[in-house]
């Protein structure tokens, strides 16, 4: 980062990030939202131990104990009536899955003119070809080439700081004037909050949304990557909307370790396709299974959503005075539960970006003992907080001193 010698991680415990000699620092990533649960948490290494002495590393699509325990705890903890489970292993996977999925059922209830893909401006869905023509980054698909054909719309995101009209009506007329008329929609996709902004939508549009989506046979999808298993101070992120999606994915938090996603649906939806026609490589790994099992008993068992719900209060009061004292440098803080987005803008504009300061304020950060990755969403002006489910108040408290001091050097 900007000339200084990054952080060569050693070992990592609960909230704390170690390099090889000892120094320590406060987790503020998760290692990008990973580990909810914490790092290297006793029960999650001893799951995984068990599953490699056995050994059993590996069985493609075969059935395995693992597997089964897993796809039952997750389904158990959807919403009713999401009662089938797929095991992957990356988030943008599970999002192809929903797209395939999805696809297949708008040809299936309105014909082959019934395949355009939802999403908004601004999200996030991983790195592969079909996760970004879904994502809203005009820049990461730049390798790709004209997408005009893609059938993947993209609107204005109407929890954004910057967008003017955030209404249902809106949304809609915006569609219909790139040609995506309800007819020809087969899923909305959104972010259940945005990666780059943390940013929700609003209640009454999500209600709306899932209103006009049943009406019209089109799949309600919610991208849970990043916001699953208590991140937002909830079990499922789209719980803040009173809303059942009709199919959602899930990875990152959900093994706090190891490569591991899971796509959750209606039965209807993922009977789609017959046994073995929809497989990959890696589903359901063992070892994946035996650690992401292990993290959803220790999240339930120590009560880690609802810990993420009060030490959020905790820290959404400090960001809050943080933006109180530079108002002019601060556009908003956003966010639910255990991650936050602060927006750095320059002083004096209609909410320009500010990369450079967030950049910035990043690095001094690092410097002092916090850690947290480099800024991302509009211009890279987005500081993005996620820290570990586990972390303690004072911990809390110590970083939102280290972050709020950063600032006011940086500024």
């Amino acid at each position: 980062m900007s000339g200084q010698p990054p952080v060569i991680w050693g070992r990592a415990n609960g909230f704390q990030v170690f390099d090889r000699w000892g120094n320590c620092w406060l987790d503020w990533s998760s290692g990008v939202l990973v580990a909810s649960a914490g790092h290297g948490r006793r029960e999650i290494v001893s799951a995984i131990t068990r599953a490699a002495k056995i050994p059993l590393l590996h069985n493609y699509c075969f059935p395995s104990e693992y597997r089964a325990a897993l796809a039952s705890k997750l389904v158990t903890l959807a919403p009713e009536g999401l009662n089938k489970c797929f095991l992957l292993t990356t988030g943008a996977e599970g999002v192809e899955c929903i797209i395939k999925i999805s696809r297949t059922h708008g040809r299936k209830v309105g014909g082959p003119s019934k395949n355009i893909v939802v999403t908004f401006k601004g999200d996030f869905h991983g790195r592969t070809m079909g996760a970004q023509l879904a994502g809203g980054s005009a820049s990461q698909k730049e390798w790709i080439g004209p997408t005009a054909d893609s059938g993947f719309v993209q609107v204005e995101y109407p929890g954004d700081i910057r967008t003017k009209d955030r209404s249902f009506e809106a949304f809609v007329n915006r569609l219909e004037s790139l040609g995506a008329t309800a007819d020809k929609i087969c899923l909305v996709l959104p972010e259940t909050y945005q990666g780059g902004s943390a940013a929700f939508l609003p209640i009454e549009f999500a209600k709306k949304l899932r209103d006009w989506t049943l009406a019209n046979k089109i799949v309600l999808g919610f991208d849970e990557v990043q916001a699953g298993l208590g991140r937002c101070g909830t079990l499922w992120g789209f719980e803040h909307y009173g809303v059942t999606p009709d199919i959602f994915c899930v990875g990152k938090g959900v093994s706090s370790s190891l490569p591991l996603s899971a796509v959750i649906g209606k039965q209807e939806l993922m009977d789609l396709f017959a046994p073995n026609s929809m497989t990959s490589t890696h589903s359901g790994n063992p070892v994946c299974c035996a650690a992401a099992s292990a993290n959803i008993d220790v999240v339930i068992k120590n009560h880690l959503v609802a810990k993420a719900e009060r030490m959020g209060k905790v820290l959404y009061a400090g960001l809050d005075r943080v933006r109180d004292q530079f108002p002019s440098n601060i556009a908003a803080v956003q966010g639910r539960g255990m991650v936050a987005g602060i927006h750095m803008v320059k002083p004096g504009t209609d909410l320009d970006p500010d990369g450079d300061m967030a950049f910035k304020i990043v690095e001094r950060c690092m410097e002092k003992g916090l850690l947290m990755f480099a800024p991302v969403g509009e211009g890279g002006a987005t500081v993005k907080i996620s820290p570990p489910l586990v972390t303690p108040r004072e911990a809390v408290l110590e970083g939102l001193g280290v972050f709020k001091e950063a600032i006011s050097e940086v500024v």
